[in-house]
């Protein structure tokens, strides 16, 4: 081979080995931990002083999303309940009965001062009839008549109602009569009127029904209307509940229930009031405050990092966002965290935009969300140079470029010598003819 071939060569290895070299150099970046530090949303102060709640002899307030208490007076403490043990009848019927099921109504003795709807003996109504009565009117025959209608009678009814009352985990509840009459077998506690509440109130026809000031019955020997007897439904917009009660026993009674413009939702509860005017007081102020302790807040921006990831053979991070952005009704004092579920690198060619994990939102450790975590920018794939050194190592990739070279050489020589073998075969084949005698040319 030629010198100035293997000058050639030469240059050719020392430039791959160049950029073999300025592949295999470090980087100016580090990688970040792709888990970023749990963030805290606002808490904020409230925008008005808590209730004093000084009529009250137990009372709650409770965020509706989760249960979690806003406010308590005596949660825990067993009162008499008056008519708001017809929130069990309720339930109890709701998951035993089909609105359009008819039952017969028996003879019902009442007191003078008793809510009813005079049902007469052996008198048809539908269920969703007797539930309106039941709920608006808070008619004790109609809870009679779905106590009997639902279990065969009172006694069964009252037994299915303590039973449901311990699979609901109401461990300060119990229930002598499906109406609600002073018995000292019949008590709850405002933070299990609570609970239940919160239960009934994912059954839309339940919501629907409380949310009425008034309803015709449309069933039942003669026309009908009930009104409502929580006053505050007709009069403010944001209230949407729930039962109001009263007894000697138990005093004023009402469980409240209210919705924010921003889908917040919150439910009262106040027992032992000394008056109507006095448990209205009490329960709109529960409420307003409730409702006032919400705030929409960004949980996540989908123009800011949450993590990083190492590209794959290449010194480079790939950012990684969420898909969305996502905006979310906090309580004040309630903690919003993050939890990134990421790979720690990625593999080129990706798009943007391009899923590669997930990032979970959760208040108060609890997820609330779970959106997808995206690549901010396009990410570049690898050279195969880099490919081939990292994956067979630095030796490997120079022992190959060496017998490439090496082959290089071989392949040279091998056409030289077969050239210079050309060129010796024709200079003897011009040196025979050349001798041989003129005959025998």
């Amino acid at each position: 081979m030629s010198p100035g071939r293997y000058a050639v060569i030469v240059a050719v290895l020392g430039a791959l080995l160049a950029v073999l070299g300025a592949l295999l150099a470090p980087g100016t970046g580090a990688a970040q931990d792709r888990t970023p530090a749990a963030s805290t949303a606002p808490a904020g102060s409230p925008a008005s002083p808590a209730p004093l709640l000084t009529n009250a002899a137990a009372a709650i307030l409770i965020d509706a999303r989760d249960g979690s208490v806003i406010l308590r007076k005596e949660p825990d403490a067993r009162r008499s309940i008056a008519s708001t043990t017809k929130l069990m009848t309720a339930l109890l019927t709701l998951e035993k009965a089909e609105p359009g099921d008819v039952f017969r109504a028996s003879p019902y003795v009442a007191l003078p001062a008793e809510s009813k709807i005079d049902l007469r003996p052996g008198e048809r109504m539908r269920v969703d009839d007797l539930l309106e009565a039941l709920l608006l009117e808070s008619a004790n025959d109609a809870a009679a008549a779905l106590a009997e209608g639902v279990s065969g009678s009172r006694p069964a009814f009252v037994e299915e109602m303590n039973a449901r009352a311990r699979e609901l985990g109401l461990e300060d509840t119990s229930y002598a009569n499906p109406i609600g009459l002073d018995d000292p077998a019949n008590y709850s506690t405002a933070r299990d009127l609570a609970s239940l509440t919160r239960r009934l109130l994912r059954i839309r026809r339940f919501a629907r029904t409380v949310d009425l000031p008034s309803a015709e019955l449309e069933s039942g020997d003669r026309p009908r209307v009930v009104a409502n007897r929580n006053d505050l439904i007709a009069v403010y917009d944001f209230v949407d509940g729930v039962k109001t009660g009263h007894t000697t026993t138990a005093g004023y009674v009402l469980v409240g229930a209210a919705t924010g413009r921003l889908g917040s939702k919150v439910i009262s509860v106040v027992l032992g009031e000394p008056s109507e005017a006095a448990r209205n007081v009490d329960t709109l102020a529960l409420l307003r405050y409730g409702l006032a302790q919400f705030r929409r807040v960004r949980a996540l921006d989908a123009s800011r990092a949450v993590a990083t990831a190492d590209v794959e053979h290449r010194d480079e991070t790939a950012e990684l966002v969420p898909a969305r952005d996502l905006a979310l009704v906090m309580r004040r004092g309630q903690k919003l965290t993050t939890r990134v579920d990421a790979p720690n690198t990625v593999e080129g060619e990706l798009a943007a935009g391009e899923q590669v994990g997930s990032i979970a939102v959760l208040r108060g450790g609890r997820l609330v969300r779970r959106v997808g975590l995206v690549t901010a920018a396009e990410v570049p794939g690898a050279g195969p140079l880099r490919v081939i050194a990292d994956e067979l190592g630095i030796l490997a990739l120079l022992l190959a470029l060496g017998a490439g070279a090496g082959a290089v050489v071989l392949a040279g020589r091998v056409r030289t010598r077969r050239r210079r073998e050309a060129e010796r075969a024709a200079r003897r084949r011009a040196r025979r003819s050349a001798e041989a005698p003129p005959e025998t040319r």
